[in-house]
């Protein structure tokens, strides 16, 4: 008995090249996308490296078990979602294409069915169009799956380092540094700074802050209260913070919060703190 799924298997793995350059033929111009066919000779030959793994990875589905197609479906969607966001494709441009290659695949599959000397049962043939087209539809899945989980990772990292960078601490010697907020401060960057200071201090060895506020023009009473929070967290990690450069309305909001700053060292500029605590006066 004629095993169709393992023929039809062969026979796509033999006409790869030309379900690639089919769907290659199928691209657009003049549009800025990986997919153009306007795009570098580079680009084209990486895009004929995928369609190739994606055509493998759904002629295995044919095969059940022994085609091993879950597992190739992961390594594809990997390959692929870090490749498009690499070249910062959007997603609604790569379900396009996949949809192409669907296209230019069956088209395959029907020109087998059509050089058979013996007809292929029309119950094989509509297996196929379940198990392949549900194929494509798990690729997608995976891929989007897989694009959501890198660009996550991606947007966290890049969120830390803006964390970082919005609260800088400078060493001006080997214990004290400077914090210089710059900017309006809201609820989720203050929230970054209680996170990221108390932790930077204790790494860079820091048992002096001077935490300065003359660049910053609004702060609400919510974030008033946690830049509080940061100054107790830091005292209690025997960091020792003064404020400098506080504004009028921050101190009046400050006030009505409740908050006693009576314990806590404040300067109305950081060039007066530094010169009041470490230029020596000289002596005549």
């Amino acid at each position: 008995m004629m095993d169709w799924n393992k023929e039809l298997n062969i026979y796509l793995m033999d006409n790869i090249t030309t379900i690639t350059n089919e769907w290659l033929a199928l691209r657009d111009s003049g549009q800025e996308s990986i997919y153009s066919s306007d795009a570098s000779a580079a680009t084209e030959q990486r895009l004929r490296e995928q369609n190739n793994l994606t055509n493998l990875t759904i002629a295995s589905s044919l095969l059940g078990p022994s085609g091993n197609f879950d597992e190739q479906k992961k390594e594809w969607a990997e390959v692929i979602a870090k490749s498009r966001i690499a070249s910062n494709t959007p997603i609604s441009e790569v379900v396009d294409a996949i949809s192409r290659v669907r296209k230019v695949f069956w088209r395959q599959i029907e020109r087998f069915v059509g050089q058979q000397t013996e007809a292929v049962p029309v119950t094989v043939v509509l297996q196929w169009g379940e198990t392949v087209h549900l194929a494509f539809d798990e690729l997608l899945t995976a891929f989007s799956a897989m694009y959501f989980t890198l660009m996550t990772t991606r947007l966290s990292a890049q969120q830390s380092l803006i964390d970082e960078l919005s609260s800088p601490i400078i060493k001006i010697n080997e214990n004290i540094g400077i914090l210089p907020l710059v900017g309006d401060i809201d609820t989720e960057r203050a929230k970054a700074i209680l996170e990221v200071v108390p932790a930077k201090c204790i790494k860079t060895d820091i048992i002096k802050l001077f935490i300065d506020l003359s660049g910053v023009s609004i702060i609400d009473t919510m974030v008033a209260n946690q830049i509080y929070e940061v100054i107790q967290v830091l005292d209690l990690l025997g960091v020792k913070s003064t404020i400098t450069g506080i504004r009028p309305e921050i101190a009046q909001t400050s006030i009505q919060l409740g908050l006693d700053f009576s314990t806590i060292e404040t300067h109305s500029s950081l060039q007066q703190a530094l010169k009041d605590k470490y230029v020596v006066k000289k002596v005549d």
